[in-house]
């Protein structure tokens, strides 16, 4: 399953002018709200100077970086959850992916102003307020059903959840145990998913909001976009959206494990964190988590110190790892089945 990422806000936000600096790839991006009908969705690639340095080790192998989804959603305005702004099918959206990067506007020119003033803070208040109304509205539907069939486990489980939705409090606020996400988690909810917030901002000014995790002038972001990486250097050019996409990669509380298949590939896979070594296994497919025997492993820095894989086993270095493994950041993995 693709890690996807909902861009989301208010319309005429800078929403799809981030997907396109992302992605580097030209999208209509409209000063009339509600111009994304249909999704834009694309695939980028996680930047990673781990994966890069490994990739000397065997110069001829193909290098294949870890890829997360955004899929730009059209603009949400109050009453979504009612079908305001064909809002139902824009939260359906955001229901198949795992975070929420809401984009908030901080530039005051060029562009109607849906809100009609400059409020981040609001803005985030009324696009969460229309996630925990559309789990309202589902969670209503899925309680009818458990009382028909007497659900004993969930029943009140849900009912609290429903209490806290009630009294304005998100999913992703309560302190459920493990086990209780587990139960939930066939409903993907939207106020559980995890949520990051980018302040599109084209002055320097500064905002009392309290939860900016990121600060970019989207404008310019996507005009440097247009340089390649050859002539950014070349000009002094930094572009900060590699820290966009490894803040959302962060915030999916995500490691990295590595495998290097020969010399054919060198690549990067995502795993949560927490998982064990069956995880990372079938990550790489599914016939290695069934027909697993053990597994070779080695921390990424070592094994650049040492130079090969080969020359580690020689040395001792390679540690031999049973299923139950849970898998580190920067390990290097190799499957026996």
């Amino acid at each position: 399953m693709n890690l996807s990422i909902a861009i989301v806000g208010l319309p005429n936000v800078g929403k799809s002018t981030l997907f396109s600096a992302l992605t580097k790839r030209e999208v209509k991006i409209s000063p009339i709200p509600f111009s994304t009908i249909d999704p834009n969705k694309a695939q980028v690639f996680v930047p990673d100077e781990r994966l890069d340095q490994l990739a000397k080790l065997n110069p001829q192998s193909k290098v294949q970086p870890a890829i997360i989804e955004f899929v730009d959603v059209a603009g949400l305005i109050k009453n979504a959850h009612k079908g305001a702004g064909l809002g139902n099918q824009f939260l359906a959206q955001i229901r198949e992916c795992q975070l929420i990067l809401q984009v908030l506007r901080g530039f005051d020119k060029g562009i109607e102003n849906v809100l009609g003033k400059i409020n981040p803070q609001e803005e985030a208040e009324i696009v969460n307020l229309e996630l925990l109304m559309k789990d309202l509205q589902t969670l209503e539907k899925i309680l009818q059903k458990l009382e028909k069939e007497k659900d004993k486990e969930k029943l009140p489980l849900l009912q609290k959840i429903k209490e806290n939705l009630e009294k304005g409090v998100a999913i992703r606020d309560l302190n459920l145990e493990e086990k209780e996400k587990e139960m939930i988690k066939d409903y993907q909810f939207l106020s559980q998913k995890p949520i990051l917030y980018l302040l599109n901002s084209g002055s320097k000014e500064s905002f009392s909001f309290p939860f900016i995790d990121l600060c970019l002038d989207l404008k310019e972001e996507l005009e440097i976009g247009q340089f390649s990486e050859k002539e950014l250097k070349e000009l002094g050019i930094k572009s900060n959206l590699d820290l966009v996409i490894k803040a959302c990669y962060n915030k999916l509380d995500l490691v990295t494990f590595y495998t290097l298949a020969g010399k054919k590939e060198t690549r990067a896979w995502p795993l949560k964190r927490g998982e064990n070594i069956l995880k990372a296994a079938g990550k790489i497919h599914s016939q290695f988590e069934k027909e697993f025997k053990r597994a070779e492993v080695i921390n990424w820095k070592e094994l650049i110190k040492i130079g090969s894989f080969e020359e580690a086993k020689k040395l001792g270095k390679i540690k031999i790892v049973g299923k139950d493994y849970q898998v580190q950041d920067g390990d290097v993995i190799e499957i026996k089945i």
